[in-house]
């Protein structure tokens, strides 16, 4: 019966198949993230949440950091995103959805990539906490 035998010749090769599978699917461990430029130096307390009204632009430093910075560059808070933020960098401008009047560690951001005259929202990302920081010149 060909059913069968074709049934044999499957379950032959499935001792070699079985270990190509697993390796196609594992993955190494993560990759730290690149080290920011410019560096920082940390000057106080991470902060879970930021007031909309404590930062006037925000700097894409690329896929994992984001600097928000006060008027006049005064205060500037990093977050360096748990995971990298695919596209971040390449959009260099995201958007956010929030009912408060503040931004907090777990909300979502979405880079915008340019499509045509217009902007489509990426895959979201997840914020971290914001740290006052310093940047080195």
């Amino acid at each position: 019966m060909p059913f069968h035998a074709a049934t044999r010749s499957l379950v032959r090769l499935l001792p070699f198949a079985a270990p190509l599978a697993l390796g196609a699917c594992a993955q190494g461990e993560p990759r730290p993230a690149p080290p920011p430029e410019p560096a920082a130096e940390v000057i106080g307390e991470a902060r879970d949440c930021l007031p909309l009204n404590s930062f006037s632009s925000t700097e894409i430093r690329d896929d994992y950091t984001i600097d928000f910075l006060s008027a006049g560059r005064r205060n500037v808070w990093r977050v360096t995103l748990p995971n990298r933020c695919s596209g971040l960098r390449a959009a260099d401008t995201f958007t956010y959805e929030t009912s408060l009047t503040r931004l907090c560690r777990n909300d979502i951001i979405y880079p915008l990539q340019r499509i045509g005259n217009g902007f489509q929202r990426a895959g979201g990302c997840g914020l971290a906490p914001f740290v006052p920081v310093k940047l080195e010149k």
